[in-house]
């Protein structure tokens, strides 16, 4: 069986992409690698940061791996928060901080239109692959639900009336933006491996 790493120390993404990914994968965290160490995430773009995740593991590990760097995008923001999405509000990564500045960021502002934006990097036998998936939406007045993690409980995709956290992981699913990268990893390793 192959095996594949997820390069991320987030237990909610980790349950969000072990919920898609085929049997045809064993899947291994960080931890069962024994890497430990916080990898910097210092690019300018979602593609450099999530290029430089999979680079540190596939280099330093010797594993094919993927990573994915996601952000929240503010159209009223100028797109902010964009790569600094967990370091909005500080460097103590506080969703609740976050959450806080977002909403007063845009007091009084009607133009509500956010999207969520996650770039995926698969590296396999050395070769660079990028998986994109977009979730367009609104931001709310005020958190509703308490599912999820992060923004979402402030954030309603298109085409619904809850936030992320209203949902069920499967409901939430049907929408996310890391669920359409993940469908987009999936077929490509299926026809390549």
């Amino acid at each position: 069986m192959n095996q594949l790493v997820f390069a991320t120390n987030n237990a909610n993404k980790v349950r969000e992409i072990r919920a898609q990914l085929e049997d045809s994968y064993q899947f291994l965290s960080l931890a069962d690698i024994g890497c430990h160490e916080d990898i910097p995430e210092t690019a300018p773009t979602f593609e450099g940061n999530a290029r430089l995740k999979s680079r540190h593991v596939y280099e330093g590990y010797g594993h094919d791996c993927f990573s994915e760097d996601t952000g929240l995008e503010v159209r009223a923001l100028d797109w902010a928060p964009g790569v600094i999405t967990a370091r909005y509000a500080g460097p103590k990564r506080s969703a609740e901080d976050n959450m806080t500045k977002l909403l007063n960021a845009l007091d009084g502002q009607k133009d509500r239109y956010a999207r969520f934006h996650t770039v995926i990097c698969l590296i396999l036998g050395g070769q660079e692959h990028y998986f994109t998936g977009i979730c367009p939406g609104s931001i709310t007045l005020e958190r509703a639900g308490d599912g999820g993690f992060g923004y979402d409980p402030i954030f309603i995709p298109e085409g619904e009336t809850r936030t992320f956290a209203q949902m069920s992981d499967k409901e939430k699913l049907t929408f996310s933006h890391r669920a359409k990268a993940m469908t987009k990893l999936i077929e490509f390793l299926r026809e390549n491996q």
